[in-house]
């Protein structure tokens, strides 16, 4: 009887001087790939992560190019090509006023000048493009359970919340929070008035909209917040105290 051997890659820092729980410094990995071939592993390659929801395409040409010759250097100290390399992501998409969106076509042509000059024949490169994506094509329902008002401030209180959409409360992640774009399903138009519209949970952190201006609410009504296609229900606490889970679907 035979054993397969282990796949394995190294998810790798990109030259970071900060300390971090995860992946593998760069100055360990030369050995720990030597380690890893020692041992019989079928080693896969190298995971570069370097940043995330870049909108700047120069950060991102510049990063993917230290990322192909941070690549190379590794693969030449341990003396084994790097079958493949994954350059991480970091394609962001505007969220927020003043947000434009990143230059893809200026990114795509950098990049294969980059491999051109930098890269090398034997190893299969890819980027993630999750949030590009899809991040734009989703849009998360809430209806409205109760309007209210306390000490002069207007709530607009939802069947959903953090639970469903945590990275739209501004609890993933980020340091400022700011609100994605929020509206009130079917009614566009009317007097606006400055509401926040919280979710449902026993948390002062569960809130989907911080004194946002929206037309007149009324229970019953249905809160469209936009832009959440990506890092949605499988990114945030679905089982919160027991509140029921939200159902995803797909529109083709």
């Amino acid at each position: 009887r035979q054993s397969a051997p282990a796949a394995s890659s190294s998810r790798t820092n990109a030259g970071t001087r900060a300390a971090s729980p995860f992946g593998v410094d760069a100055a360990r990995v030369p050995a720990l790939v030597r380690e890893l071939l020692a041992a019989g592993a079928d080693w896969r390659g190298f995971h570069i992560y370097a940043g995330s929801q870049a909108l700047s395409a120069a950060a991102i040409i510049e990063t993917q190019a230290a990322t192909v010759a941070l690549a190379r250097r590794l693969s030449d100290e341990a003396g084994a090509a790097a079958p493949h390399v994954n350059l991480g992501g970091g394609f962001g998409i505007p969220y927020f006023a003043g947000d434009e969106p990143v230059d893809v076509e200026a990114v795509g042509a950098a990049l294969a000048e980059t491999l051109g000059r930098d890269g090398t024949g034997d190893t299969q490169y890819a980027i993630e493009l999750g949030r590009w994506i899809v991040g734009e094509c989703g849009v998360y329902l809430t209806r409205v359970v109760d309007v209210k008002e306390s000490q002069g401030d207007r709530f607009v209180v939802v069947d959903g919340g953090m639970h469903h959409q945590l990275a739209a409360s501004g609890n993933f992640g980020t340091v400022v929070r700011r609100n994605y774009p929020v509206a009130v399903a079917g009614r566009m138009t009317g007097e606006l008035a400055e509401v926040s519209v919280v979710g449902s949970l026993c948390t002062p952190l569960d809130r989907l909209g911080d004194k946002v201006a929206l037309p007149p609410v009324e229970v019953g009504d249905v809160i469209v917040v936009f832009l959440a296609g990506a890092y949605g229900f499988t990114a945030s606490p679905g089982l919160f105290l027991g509140h029921p889970a939200a159902r995803e679907m797909v529109v083709g």
